[in-house]
């Protein structure tokens, strides 16, 4: 996925009210720009850090910038949680993705559930139909073996909660259930993934119920540059 415009380099200042950001932009001029992230961005909201910023499209927008990246060490990690489902999409039709290859059709927000929309929906005629999930991942801890660990939730879920157990009601119903897991920043350094239940004990706990019924847990790093996103490679998990 090419951005469409060229991303402008500052540094962050502050993200506060969680959907807004003041950033000074290498120029030096100062704006503020919309953070399309509802989670806490632990560890990827620190003062200081480079960040790269898309303009808007819409001239009559209110904020003219988006947020998109952040330098997270040496690594650039993608917090636009708008990105993602365009990312799985694009890498399942391209095969990037072997484990949801094969696929006839692929639609995106397709109701389901309670009240829901799934966000990949493949289907085929000699096979069931799957419906995938995708959360976007920006939370790393160290691991004690000098690799990192990329975690979900970085904030307490309902409505991840709420997913999980849909995606059961899928799979008891003879579908088929994934829950893709999208890392946007590269596989270096990266050991594995898995949950932080420190967090969200409860997101962890129905996790593995789910997994118990049959749901299926992928997870998928991402090249990241100022120009592109990329799904790459996939990350071990172990819960």
């Amino acid at each position: 996925m090419d951005f469409s415009a060229p991303l402008l380099k500052g540094t962050l200042i502050k993200r506060y009210k969680r959907f807004l950001a003041d950033v000074t932009l290498d120029d030096g001029s100062v704006v503020t720009a919309h953070t399309a992230n509802s989670g806490s961005m632990l560890g990827c909201c620190t003062p200081g850090s480079e960040v790269w910023l898309s303009p808007a499209n819409n001239p009559e927008r209110k904020l003219k910038f988006t947020w998109e990246l952040v330098r997270v060490g040496d690594e650039l990690v993608g917090i636009n949680t708008s990105h993602p489902n365009a990312l799985a999409a694009e890498a399942i039709l391209s095969g990037a993705i072997p484990e949801l290859a094969g696929y006839a059709t692929l639609k995106r927000e397709v109701k389901y559930g309670k009240n829901s929309r799934i966000d990949v929906f493949l289907t085929a005629p000699d096979r069931p139909d799957c419906y995938v999930e995708v959360k976007n991942t920006t939370l790393f801890r160290p691991d004690g073996d000098n690799q990192q660990v990329a975690l979900f939730p970085d904030a307490v879920t309902e409505r991840g909660t709420k997913h999980l157990g849909e995606l059961s009601d899928m799979v008891r119903a003879g579908k088929r259930a994934v829950m893709l897991y999208m890392v946007q920043r590269s596989a270096a350094g990266l050991g594995r993934f898995a949950v932080a239940e420190d967090i969200d004990p409860t997101y962890a706990a129905a996790l593995r119920d789910a997994l118990a019924v049959g749901v299926e847990a992928l997870c998928y790093t991402c090249s990241v540059t100022p120009e592109r996103l990329e799904v790459a490679i996939p990350l071990h998990i172990r819960l």
